[in-house]
C-alpha cells in the first residue's frame, strides 16, 4: 500500500513536524547509511548510545593530624630592642611576645602587677592556670598566702607610687606582730610570662627568652630590695643550680640589687612547717632594707 500525499498536505505537515517516510527514499537519499543489525533491540541500540557513568572518585583516606596552630601562636623572633623600650612599650611586647612554643597555649601573658614606683619587688617562676586566666601573677590561695606574708611586713600590691614609703611602716613594725600603719606597695612578677602546659617545670630555652623582659622590668623599676620566690625564680635570678635550702639567710645580688630567697607560697601551702623558714626569711628581707642609706629607702 502506498500513501499518496498532494503537494498541499505534505505542507501541512512538515507545518506541524511531522516527518514523512516513503519506502526507498531514506537509502536514495543517504546512501551511507547502513541498516542495523537484525539481532539489535531497539533497547540495545539507545543503550549503546547513551555515555557510559564516570566511576566516583575515590575517597580520601581520613586522617589523624591535628589542624596547624594559627600563624599569630607560631614561634618567632623577641621583640627587637626591649633593653630601651618604657613600661607601656614592654608590656606590649611581652602580650605580643612569639618568642617560645608557651605562645601557643596561653590565654594570654602576665606581664606583672602592683606599683611601678615600688621599692621592693617580689619574683615569681611562672603563671599558673588561674593567673592565665586572669592575667595577673599569684592569685588563688597561693595569692592569699603572699598577700598575708607582705602583709606582716607593712606591703601590699595594690597601692600605687603615691603611698609611703615601707619605711614610715616598716620602723613599727616588729617580729612577732602586725602592723596597722599605711602599708607600702610592692611590684609583683614572673620569671616566665606566659604558663608553661599543664603547670610543668620551665624549660631553659623558655627562661632565657623571657629573661631580657625581667631584667628590663627591675631596670625600670629600680627596687632597693627583691624576694626570689620558689626554686626556678631563684635559679634563674642567680644564675645557680643550688636548691633554696643552701641560699636561704644570705643576702644575694641581681643587677646590684639585694635578693633575699624564700620558699614558694605554693609550696607552703603543701610543706606548712616550712613557714616558720619563710617567715625568718621576710624578716632578713626587711632587715636588710633597713640598713640601707636613708636615700636609697
Amino acid at each position: 500500500m502506498s500513501l499518496q500525499l498532494d503537494a498541499r498536505q505534505r505542507a501541512m505537515l512538515a507545518e506541524m513536524g511531522v516527518r514523512v517516510w516513503l519506502p526507498g527514499a531514506g537509502r536514495a537519499a543517504d546512501p551511507a547509511a547502513a541498516p542495523a543489525p537484525a539481532a539489535a533491540s531497539s533497547a540495545s541500540v539507545q543503550d549503546a548510545a547513551l555515555p557510559l557513568p564516570s566511576p566516583p572518585a575515590p575517597r580520601a583516606a581520613p586522617t589523624h593530624q591535628s589542624a596547624p596552630p594559627p600563624a599569630s601562636a607560631a614561634p618567632g623572633p623577641r621583640p627587637e630592642g626591649v633593653a630601651a623600650m618604657d613600661w607601656p612599650a614592654l608590656q606590649a611586647a611581652v602580650a605580643n611576645c612569639r618568642a617560645c612554643g608557651l605562645c601557643a597555649g596561653r590565654t594570654q601573658a602576665v606581664f606583672g602587677v602592683g606599683s611601678r614606683g615600688a621599692r621592693w619587688m617580689v619574683v615569681g617562676e611562672a603563671p599558673g592556670e588561674t593567673e592565665d586566666r586572669l592575667g595577673q601573677p599569684f592569685v588563688g590561695q597561693a595569692g592569699k598566702l603572699l598577700d598575708n606574708m607582705l602583709a606582716a611586713i607593712g606591703l601590699a600590691r595594690h597601692i600605687d607610687a603615691t603611698t609611703e614609703t615601707i619605711a614610715d611602716s616598716a620602723s613599727q613594725t616588729s617580729a612577732g606582730g602586725q602592723n596597722d600603719q599605711q602599708k607600702s606597695g610592692v611590684y609583683i612578677a614572673n620569671v616566665l610570662k606566659c604558663r608553661p602546659p599543664g603547670n610543668r617545670n620551665p624549660q631553659p630555652d623558655e627562661v632565657a627568652q623571657c629573661e631580657p623582659f625581667l631584667r628590663r622590668q627591675v631596670a625600670l623599676l629600680k627596687p632597693r630590695i627583691m624576694l626570689a620566690m620558689g626554686r626556678f625564680a631563684v635559679q634563674s635570678l642567680l644564675q645557680t643550680t643550688e636548691p633554696i635550702g643552701r641560699l636561704r639567710g644570705r643576702v644575694h645580688s641581681y643587677q646590684g640589687v639585694p635578693v633575699i630567697v624564700t620558699y614558694h607560697p605554693a609550696y607552703l601551702l603543701r610543706a606548712l612547717p616550712e613557714k616558720a623558714r619563710a617567715w625568718q626569711d621576710l624578716c632578713l628581707a626587711l632587715k636588710v632594707f633597713e640598713q640601707l642609706p636613708p636615700d636609697n629607702r
